[in-house]
């Protein structure tokens, strides 16, 4: 986010992150100045200290509280998620109480799609109950604008969707921005004719990471464990369905009996599938040369700015880019807000972070035979029969509903 708004023509005035790799980064990077701390410990008289600042003079505070209790992988794991009753979920409280203290100009709240989800938003009511009280307590205006903003629709080549909360002091109306971008396959009806809509399609894979060469090997990118040799069978934009017998390859595996990201391959042709922060060995999305991806890879489907050189080993800095906001995506959230609500001037330059368009992409590469040592297990694998009737809990484990 930092990168996306400093686009936008915003100079961070200070930095709050209790990850160390991730302060290290930023140290690396740009001269902000950085705190590395917990958030629950951190007075924000000291955060407006070091960004030479007094209360109610920031234009704008931004940040997104830790989101694991509102994930939706919580629900795929265990059923369900702790949502509020998650110590985890205490960061929404403490980035309301840098608001109340700091009374910026405006705010932004990033985090996670099931943060809003229909009856499971605890979480989205808590905030509006926040603001509500600061604005009661401190004579504020605060008026909040929330939505789902999906990412490939801003010209981020990736399947990504994040909640956006924004609230100005003064009370100010926002409006989110509307798309730039459609799938390829998507119409619209006019006229009772229908029509492709004016708008060009999502930038892809290939725009974001066609002109890198291979990374050097200091980084090794090799695919490891049981599966390595089983991703060159799959093609481009598919996973391991293509090896059931709902697919189109050999019934290896048992129907959606697995993650969807597993062994899951980029096509060229269309953005990437959101980058995980913690990826097991098959864990995709790969390239579609059968390997991991590179960090500056990695990088550019984030469109962080090219300048960036992510710290630390292979690991640590995979998990830094996969936590990220795509930084293309807080640009365009940073331009509307600059003007809307902080009335500066609109910046006429283009948008300095989306990808070039570089279609058309090569054709998709061939697959490869599956591996004898894998044929023993065709057949093998039954789909998946339902909610609530998995392996889970065919083996008495409790899942809520």
């Amino acid at each position: 986010m930092d990168y996306g708004f400093e686009a936008a023509g915003f100079e961070t005035a200070v930095a709050l992150e209790m990850d160390h790799s991730c302060c290290e980064t930023l140290r690396k990077n740009r001269s902000w100045p950085v705190i590395e701390g917990d958030i629950f410990s951190m007075p924000t008289p000291r955060i407006l200290a070091e960004a030479g600042l007094k209360r109610g003079a920031a234009d704008l505070l931004i940040g997104g509280p830790p989101c694991q209790p509102f994930s939706k992988s919580g629900y795929w794991a265990k059923g369900d998620s702790a949502r509020l009753k998650d110590p985890r979920a205490d960061t929404l409280a403490a980035f309301m109480r840098v608001v109340e203290e700091a009374q910026p100009r405006a705010f932004v709240l990033e985090n996670v799609t099931g943060l809003a989800y229909a009856n499971k938003d605890e979480g989205l009511q808590y905030l509006l109950s926040q603001i509500t009280a600061i604005n009661r307590r401190i004579g504020t205006n605060y008026r909040a604008h929330y939505t789902v903003l999906k990412a490939a629709e801003f010209g981020v080549p990736q399947i990504r969707e994040r909640f956006f909360l924004v609230a100005a002091r003064d009370g100010a109306y926002f409006e989110f921005p509307q798309p730039l971008f459609r799938a390829a396959a998507a119409r619209e009806e006019t006229g009772g004719m229908f029509k492709p809509p004016p708008l060009p399609t999502y930038r892809t894979a290939w725009d974001a990471i066609g002109d890198l060469p291979v990374s050097p090997k200091a980084e090794i990118l090799a695919m490891t464990g049981r599966w390595a040799d089983l991703l060159a069978s799959i093609p481009e934009g598919n996973n391991y369905l293509w090896h059931t017998d709902r697919g189109g390859g050999l019934p290896l595996f048992g129907w959606r009996r697995r993650f969807w990201n597993f062994l899951l391959k980029l096509a060229k042709d269309r953005p990437s599938w959101t980058i995980q922060a913690q990826p097991g060995p098959s864990v995709g999305p790969f390239h579609w040369d059968n390997r991991r991806l590179s960090i500056r890879e990695l990088c550019r489907l984030q469109t962080f700015p090219d300048d960036i050189e992510v710290t630390g080993n292979h690991r640590t800095a995979h998990k830094q880019i996969g936590n990220a906001v795509p930084s293309l995506l807080a640009e365009i959230i940073g331009r509307k807000v600059r003007t809307e609500l902080l009335g500066a001037v609109p910046l006429s330059r283009p948008l300095k972070l989306l990808p070039l368009d570089r279609s058309p992409a090569p054709r998709a590469n061939a697959i490869k035979p599956v591996l004898a040592k894998y044929l023993s297990l065709v057949g093998d694998q039954s789909a998946h029969p339902g909610t609530g009737k998995g392996y889970a809990a065919q083996a008495g484990f409790r899942v809520s509903a």
